[in-house]
């Protein structure tokens, strides 16, 4: 007999995928040499577990992430598909981040292109554009109000409902 977490993965696993898969873009949360947090954009293709983005070292946040491997991000519906803009659904992570030099980075950059256009092929070719990994640890993926779901991995999905809801001022 399958139990409520294993149907509970079985169901949010293939919607999940569905929602990364919908989305061209992630927001980027990195640690700035000051410690305040730095907020940005990227876009990004999913690869074995792992997010992937291109981003150019002018940037504050490429320089960011190789002082801090440590960063966060979400990925979250537009607002135009979102009946109650207190409920957009989202999903975040806890990422590591890692520069990628080696392969998988030809691999990468190639499903990059395939998925945002020639543009990443021009990218590419400049040196100041550096290909990043972004490993998800844990995670939040809520689809509403009261339907919040702890996760692990992107991959390996493990999820915990969160039951603990809103409460009323006294």
């Amino acid at each position: 007999m399958i139990d409520k977490k294993e149907r509970l993965a079985s169901r949010l696993g293939p919607e999940i995928a569905e929602f990364v898969a919908s989305q061209q873009s992630l927001l980027l949360a990195s640690l700035g040499e000051d410690d305040f947090p730095h907020s940005s954009y990227a876009p990004f293709i999913c690869h074995e577990g792992n997010f992937y983005i291109l981003i150019s070292d002018i940037s504050k946040h490429a320089n960011y992430l190789r002082k801090h491997e440590k960063a966060a991000i979400m990925l979250i519906a537009d607002e135009v598909d979102t009946k109650q803009i207190y409920a957009r659904k989202r999903l975040s992570y806890d990422v590591i981040a890692k520069q990628v030099d080696a392969e998988p980075r030809e691999t990468v950059l190639d499903l990059l292109q395939q998925r945002h256009g020639e543009i990443v092929g021009n990218l590419r070719q400049l040196s100041d554009f550096q290909l990043f990994s972004l490993q998800p640890l844990k995670g939040r993926y809520v689809k509403g109000f009261g339907q919040a779901f702890d996760i692990k991995g992107l991959d390996d999905v493990d999820f915990v409902h969160l039951k603990e809801g809103h409460k009323k001022r006294a």
